[in-house]
């Protein structure tokens, strides 16, 4: 197979002075995400070329659609400024791609403003000749099934069929560093997923409570975490797996059962913080939406939120369930997400939860308990691992608890 890509970068363009920085780090994804193709790639007039050779069109997508930053990608044939000769290369895209009954139309994007023709003008010519050569063909200029798009541009003519979406946002690596709060669940994948869209590094904190909730809870989450770095730069991405098993049994021993989730999500906002700062990471993120559950409400976002002054960046707060769940089935996360194994958060959840707690309210049943002291010894003995595309690790195989799985994966490492 021998395609030609030509690959758009959407938003970048706002960037103004600072395009040309976020356009270079855009290329430099791309040219790794598909380092060990045999494929060729160049930069040339705001846009990327990309030209296919030994390679199957659908594994060179797969790989593309992994890069942050670039909006769309169109397959595409090049040839002189001749007028004869671009709607020859018009008519063969459209004999390649129509089919029986469908209509065209033609759009032309006239960056070279030395062709003797205008938009318009060559779109009436281009059409026009296609009309002619195929009988039966339809036109449509306002719904057509099947788009032939030309650019003229300094070095020749393009012609291009249908426009993919790609992946949107900014190059990952050019929005700052979060640390994503990573359950389990359906939710924290996907909002790892947006932040890195939009051009955010992230690393990942885990509260794991082994025995207290089952080694394969934790195991989900390095699973998940493999999916997540698909996405990366590196492909690489690091989670610290907190110790909360100590926190946990003070938390249900003390609390009363309606402010177990505030309390827990507290203690978790003042461990997140501490290990962000040790990383120098400025933003805390979650994957909550807004009213979803009990914790989720405004008046329990203000109460467990004020435990910090970090960022609380939360990507999902007003999208819908049903649009986290299509996002978590394209991203291939869903399918783990959805394995039978509980973390804190989902496995002591109590009957009757406040859904308005109080500051002064909360920071009475946190009187109760020796948190302060657990806190920091849970920020001091997390363990931070990094996890990449081809990390082999089963929790379960190496130890009872995550700590010594951990421990031994890391001797092993």
């Amino acid at each position: 197979m021998n395609e030609n890509l030509i690959i758009r970068y959407g938003d970048l363009c706002l960037k103004g002075k600072n395009k040309k920085f976020f356009i270079k780090e855009a290329n430099n994804l791309i040219k790794e995400k598909l380092s060990g193709l045999d494929v060729s790639f160049h930069y040339s007039g705001e846009r990327a070329y990309l030209n296919i050779k030994n390679e199957k069109f659908e594994d060179v997508i797969e790989r593309l659609n992994k890069v942050s930053g670039i909006n769309s990608y169109s397959l595409y044939k090049k040839c002189s400024l001749d007028i004869d000769e671009i709607c020859k290369l018009s008519l063969a895209f459209y004999d390649k791609s129509h089919k029986n009954g469908e209509s065209y139309k033609v759009d032309v994007r006239r960056v070279n403003k030395t062709f003797p023709l205008d938009s318009i003008s060559l779109m009436k010519k281009v059409g026009g000749y296609i009309y002619s050569k195929r009988e039966g063909a339809i036109v449509d200029v306002h719904n057509p099934d099947l788009l032939i798009f030309i650019e003229i541009r300094d070095d020749g003519a393009y012609v291009l069929t249908e426009k993919f979406d790609a992946m949107g946002g900014f190059p990952t690596g050019t929005g700052g560093k979060a640390l994503v709060m990573m359950s389990g669940g359906i939710d924290s994948p996907v909002a790892s997923y947006e932040l890195i869209k939009q051009g955010m590094t992230i690393e990942l904190i885990h509260f794991e409570s082994t025995p207290l909730t089952s080694i394969e809870s934790a195991q989900k989450v390095i699973d998940l975490a493999k999916k997540i770095c698909a996405y990366t730069k590196g492909s690489k991405i690091v989670i610290h797996m907190v110790p909360f098993t100590e926190v946990h049994k003070e938390i249900l021993s003390k609390v009363d059962q309606t402010y177990l989730v505030t309390i827990m999500r507290r203690c978790m906002y003042r461990i997140a913080e501490g290990v962000a700062k040790l990383r120098k990471i400025k933003a805390i993120a979650n994957g909550e939406s807004l009213g979803q559950v009990a914790s989720q409400t405004i008046e329990s976002m203000f109460v467990i939120n004020s435990v910090t002054n970090m960022p609380v960046l939360r990507p999902l707060l007003t999208i819908d369930k049903r649009d986290i769940i299509k996002i978590a089935k394209k991203i291939d996360t869903f399918d783990i997400s959805i394995r039978p194994f509980e973390d804190c958060c989902t496995v002591y959840v109590p009957k009757n939860p406040v859904i308005k707690p109080t500051i002064k309210e909360a920071e009475y049943y946190e009187s109760l308990g020796d948190f302060d002291s657990l806190i920091k010894d849970a920020i001091k003995n997390t363990i931070r691992i990094t996890i990449d595309i081809n990390t082999d690790l089963e929790l379960a195989l190496l130890g009872f608890t995550v700590k010594e799985a951990l421990d031994t994966y890391k001797g092993e490492k």
